[in-house]
């Protein structure tokens, strides 16, 4: 597969072959497992405390011919704390059973309960490099929204490594036709419901990611722009390219970052250079 080569203002430079990765067969199913297993180690351990609603003392019997027993007293065999008594009267609250007042909860949540979903090293590569192969593919990224009607897909631009200014980055967006996503990924609006209350006020959207080879001035650039995230090529994983599961986020990957996943051979692991095309 080859494709265009761009420069900073837009204009086709040359073409150059894609690496093998972008050849893998799209895998939607091992895209969301491998989504899964990511995002499962971001869960936070949480559970109730064992001695929750088990704090009072309580009676229960259930025997015959003994003091107090239940038996013939119009009681139900619930357990009973005493909340006053006088003379051999004593008087019971039902508690600690789960349908009681501040009783225990019947099936709590568990600290000791295991969040974290476990993936094949194998099977994980394999879902990034078919999460790659969909930034080459104009229809799956349609899908998420994404404004490149006017634009062919995967982008690929060669000396922009060195941007410095944010402003910068906006214009060269602009030089490459996608003015109308930066407008649509800067959207930024309140959430509905209590996830206000919970540390999650605003809910923003995911634009073009940006793909280099090595830790640059780029990556600090592009972090004062609403959607657009910068990451070295050696650090791509399924939650950047395919944020929620859902393949075909729009990619702009530099030259530099494609010889270095062709040359160090990136997400290939042990497996044999023989791919399936399509």
């Amino acid at each position: 597969m080859k494709a265009d080569v761009l420069n900073v203002k837009g204009e086709k430079k040359g073409s150059i072959d894609l690496p093998v990765q972008f050849s893998e067969k799209f895998h939607p199913i091992v895209i969301m497992r491998a989504f899964n297993a990511n995002i499962s180690f971001t869960y936070q351990h949480h559970g109730t405390d064992v001695l929750a609603g088990l704090r009072h003392v309580t009676e229960l019997s259930k025997r015959r011919h003994i003091y107090r027993s239940v038996y013939g007293a119009g009681r139900s065999r619930t357990p009973k704390k005493i909340i006053s008594r006088r003379g051999n009267r004593l008087n019971f609250i039902a508690d600690q059973a789960p349908h009681t007042r501040k009783g225990r909860t019947a099936h709590p949540p568990l600290v000791e309960k295991k969040f974290e979903e476990k993936i094949n090293k194998k099977e994980r590569l394999l879902a990034i490099r078919s999460a790659i192969s969909a930034t080459a593919k104009k229809d799956i990224i349609l899908v998420r929204n994404h404004k490149i009607e006017k634009v062919n897909v995967p982008i690929i631009i060669e000396g922009i490594e060195t941007i410095k200014q944010t402003k910068q980055v906006s214009k060269m967006f602009e030089t490459l036709g996608l003015k109308d996503e930066l407008e649509r990924a800067s959207v930024k609006k309140v959430r509905a419901g209590k996830g206000k209350m919970r540390g999650r006020k605003y809910k923003t959207r995911k634009g073009p990611l940006i793909v280099v080879s090595k830790d640059c001035s780029l990556i600090k650039a592009s972090k004062g722009m609403l959607g657009i995230e910068a990451i070295p090529v050696n650090q791509l994983n399924v939650t950047l390219l395919a944020p929620g599961g859902v393949p075909g986020r729009l990619t702009v990957w530099t030259a530099e970052s494609i010889k270095e996943m062709e040359e160090k051979k990136l997400f290939m692991g042990d497996r044999k250079w023989m791919i399936i095309l399509f």
